[in-house]
């Protein structure tokens, strides 16, 4: 099949490679010729586990290539997917500028049937404007799929190559079967191809990432409750995962959720469910537990040191929002850099992958450092902010002679408390 990507952002390049890995033929769009040029060049803009040799290997084998070329792509293409950002409104809600814009632009370059797939996370009702606007530049016949996509970052490449399930959303038959057949190879062991009217599947989107959201949000309100009680959070969350009907996913308690999805997605359904007249309540307060969970090892460390930041430096391990990727979009880390920074502190910090991207957010006010020995040695304190493996497993006593005072505040609960404090370290977890 012929496809062509509009957007190679996150979703676009993942979705894009996947689908050229299959035997299909990929066109991947974009009008930031500087990106093109870098990856027509071989360079890979994101950091994704994965990604990179299988672009190189559909780009070499001639099913994938990149272009500016929109209208070319799309007479040449049987679907087109939109992969454009929908970034946050000052209300919360979805910008679709880019996403009308590239279904005009199709709708002027189509030359026959088309079947649009909006890939970008939209809010309800898209499709309709997508089709109408489409359908407003040209005669022939355009279809709109809504089909959500369920990666995630650091493991999007499998997530694509193995769904757990595959959600279509479509009115018309023709186009339905055209996506059922494009999925095919992906769904081989059994998962199953759900296919749904478009308004249910755009709201299915928001409503898994805003369950996920709920579950991260719920569980650092019972590690706040256990700080308070003397209760251990990583026993209360065993406990209850026990239960089958709740499970182990997503309740871990940490320095709050961050990313491109979450915090997005979250703020777009509070929206969606005022436009059409309804408060949803339950995910007001999931944002709001949210945006407190980021400060909390500020708060922690403030009321051990009293106040007294002045002179102080503190080292992060950890700039991304999760571990294997580079994205820092609402990174807790960077609400933690601002906090120690407005309090006095001097911040050194350590990320396997995601210092540059950092740096151009914070410029000088944090020293980036090549290892994570090198961004502890001489500071006070050591937050753990992201749970890279290479944190995970330390040397603890290398790591005490560098610290001028042995605190540790392990946003992860990557260590064992009573380990660490047996060592003599000033040890401070989550729910602990």
């Amino acid at each position: 099949m012929k496809i062509a990507v509009v957007g190679t952002g996150y979703v676009g390049l993942v979705a894009g490679s996947c689908l050229a890995e299959t035997g299909n033929t990929v066109a991947c769009v974009d009008i930031d010729d500087k990106k093109i040029a870098r990856l027509n060049a071989g360079e890979i803009p994101i950091y994704e586990p994965g990604l990179e040799p299988l672009v190189k290997r559909n780009k070499e084998e001639k099913r994938l290539s990149f272009t500016t070329d929109l209208a070319a792509a799309v007479r040449a293409a049987e679907v087109i997917f939109i992969a454009v950002g929908t970034p946050s409104g000052e209300d919360g809600s979805a910008d679709l500028q880019y996403v009308l814009a590239a279904a005009r632009s199709i709708g002027k370059a189509a030359n026959g049937p088309k079947v649009i797939v909006d890939k970008s996370t939209v809010p309800v009702g898209t499709a309709a404007k997508v089709k109408a606007a489409a359908q407003g530049e040209t005669s022939h016949p355009i279809a709109v799929v809504s089909n959500p996509e369920f990666l995630k970052e650091g493991n999007a490449v499998n997530d694509f190559l193995k769904p757990d399930r595959v959600v279509i959303g479509c009115d018309e038959p023709r186009a339905a079967e055209v996506m059922k057949r494009l999925y095919a190879p992906f769904v081989r062991t059994g998962n199953p191809v759900i296919v749904m009217d478009v308004v249910s599947a755009e709201l299915t989107k928001y409503a898994a990432n805003a369950m996920l959201a709920t579950r991260i949000s719920f569980m650092n309100e019972i590690a706040q409750i256990c700080e308070r009680v003397g209760a251990d959070v990583n026993k209360v969350r065993e406990g209850i995962a026990s239960d089958t009907r709740i499970g182990h996913s997503f309740l871990f308690p940490g320095v709050g959720y961050g990313g491109s999805c979450f915090p997005k997605d979250s703020k777009a359904i509070v929206s969606t469910a005022k436009e059409y007249g309804y408060r949803f309540r339950v995910m007001e307060a999931v944002e709001e537990v949210n945006h407190a969970q980021k400060r909390h090892l500020f708060d922690r460390l403030a009321k051990h040191w009293k106040g007294a930041f002045a002179g102080k430096t503190v080292a992060l391990w950890g700039l991304a929002f999760k571990a294997r990727t580079d994205d820092i979009r609402e990174a807790p880390a960077l609400v933690l850099i601002d906090l120690l920074r407005k309090a006095g502190a001097t911040v050194k910090a350590f990320d396997p992958v995601a210092m540059e991207p950092t740096k151009k957010v914070v410029g000088d006010a944090v020293t980036m450092c090549k290892g994570m020995y090198e961004a502890a040695e001489g500071c006070d304190a050591l937050m753990v902010v992201t749970e890279w493996n290479e944190f995970r497993n330390p040397d603890f006593e290398r790591l005490k002679s560098l610290l001028r005072e042995p605190t540790i505040l392990d946003g992860r609960n990557l260590y064992d408390a009573k380990e660490l404090r047996a060592q003599g370290y000033h040890y401070i977890g989550i729910g602990l």
